[in-house]
């Protein structure tokens, strides 16, 4: 089950958060072509070759959240880098390297215009939709009667559009076809990488005590050649609950313990925001920031059974900026 997890031996102060967390990353690199920053990463584009920083911010409902979260990052990049390792018989990645512990270098790709969302259990943004009468999801029927974490007859795939900015839209497989955002040749292909993705996830979750709950992949295209790019079962693209409990809350009516940013969402929910227009972000306390730190040190070593080792981060920039200037060719 890994080792026992030790409280982060830093306080927060909102200048320790931004002397210990990546906001924002801004580098200049003499063979650069293109930037991009997402939600969570920044991209730094190459001739044919990409680099990622994964920073400290953390997004829920689709919007990024004022402060970043200490070690966050470093966690992310940490957990998918072992998790493509581990995928890679399955399907070819994008990665070449892992040059620092926020940073990964690979293959320039097409990404396709999807996030392949798949689910085993109707949790989240599923039940949501469930629990206000919707019967089917992307054009998958679900059955009556069922309640929230329950474990579906079958994984389903509900693909969402992938939106540069604002939120992604659920989208269904038929309309992905019909609008030619995906050739049926190359859908049928994701489908396939979709699947066994998630039953290798589920296996190595399984030996950790864990459930993968749902996921989600992203795939692309470099040199004609269907790629696995992004993330793969971190916490922010991932759903786990713990398989020793589950049973006996689902039973008792109570809710499953998680390890996922879902604790984020609900802590926002609590407070009134959602992403819905005309409501604002509440303002984060340091103890919220540390507790989300913490939770997500606590998921990278229940998902590994590795210590966390923090990375230094006394010179945090020219750290990750050598990192990069290292690899690209």
């Amino acid at each position: 089950m890994g080792p026992e997890r030790t409280s982060p031996s830093f306080t927060l102060s909102d200048t320790n958060i931004m002397n210990t967390a990546i906001k924002e990353t801004n580098f200049e690199f003499p063979k650069q072509t293109g930037f991009y920053k997402g939600k969570v990463r920044d991209v730094y584009m190459f001739e044919e070759q990409i680099a990622v920083v994964a920073s400290d911010r953390i997004s829920a409902f689709d919007v990024v959240l004022p402060l970043p979260i200490p070690y966050k990052g470093q966690v992310l990049n940490q957990i998918a880098a072992k998790f493509l390792k581990a995928t890679s018989d399955i399907v070819p990645n994008w990665v070449t390297s892992t040059p620092d512990a926020n940073v990964t270098v690979g293959k320039k790709c097409e990404p396709f215009k999807v996030e392949m969302v798949i689910r085993g259990y109707l949790a989240g943004h599923a039940w949501r939709e469930y629990r206000e009468g919707k019967r089917s999801i992307c054009g998958v029927s679900l059955p009556e009667g069922l309640k929230e974490n329950d474990k579906l007859p079958q994984p389903i795939i509900t693909p969402t559009t992938k939106a540069d900015h604002g939120h992604d839209e659920d989208i269904s497989r038929e309309d992905i076809l019909a609008k030619g955002i995906v050739s049926l040749e190359d859908y049928e292909v994701l489908e396939k990488y979709t699947h066994a993705l998630f039953q290798r996830g589920t296996e190595m979750a399984a030996d950790k005590g864990l459930i993968l709950v749902d996921t989600k992949y992203e795939f692309g295209k470099y040199k004609e050649e269907i790629l696995l790019i992004d993330e793969v079962h971190t916490p922010d693209s991932s759903r786990y609950f713990y398989a020793d409990s589950y049973e006996e809350n689902q039973e008792a009516g109570l809710p499953q313990k998680q390890l996922s940013k879902e604790f984020v969402r609900q802590w926002l929910i609590a407070n009134s925001f959602q992403g819905k227009d005309g409501q604002k972000v509440p303002n984060m306390p340091n103890k919220i920031v540390k507790d989300i730190s913490e939770r997500y040190i606590e998921l990278y070593e229940k998902i590994t059974g590795e210590e966390f080792v923090k990375a230094d981060t006394t010179q945090l920039m020219e750290r990750i900026k050598s990192s990069i200037e290292q690899e690209i060719k």
